[in-house]
């Protein structure tokens, strides 16, 4: 689960630097902003999972649903913060950076330990 979360880190540090060395400084915060907005929920969702497993009464499938929901109100809320709080957001940054910190997690699956 963590592994995933290590994978973001890294494409997101890559992306930064690739949008921050042909856009600028806002290329790079506006993909920061992004990657922040991904891993930070999915960090909190996957330490509230790890916890859950040393608590045999609770319902996992229950509570996986109910983190999943608000990783993505996480997520849409610290975005919505974000773009009132920095209006010089470069939105080509920002989407690419966010679609590709999302999607990096997916190669947790297919790296093996």
């Amino acid at each position: 689960m963590f592994k995933a979360i290590y994978l973001q880190c890294g494409a997101a540090a890559i992306t930064a630097i690739v949008a921050g060395a042909m856009i600028g400084i806002r290329g790079f915060v506006s993909v920061g902003v992004a990657a922040l907005a991904a891993i930070l929920p999915n960090l909190f969702f996957a330490i509230r999972l790890t916890m859950l497993k040393a608590r045999p009464d609770a319902s996992y499938a229950a509570n996986f649903f109910i983190g999943e929901f608000l990783k993505i109100a996480a997520t849409v809320g610290i975005l919505a913060i974000a773009i009132k709080g920095y209006p010089e957001m470069h939105w080509p940054s920002l989407l690419i950076g966010l679609a590709i910190v999302l999607h990096a997690g997916f190669l947790a699956f297919w790296k093996k330990s």
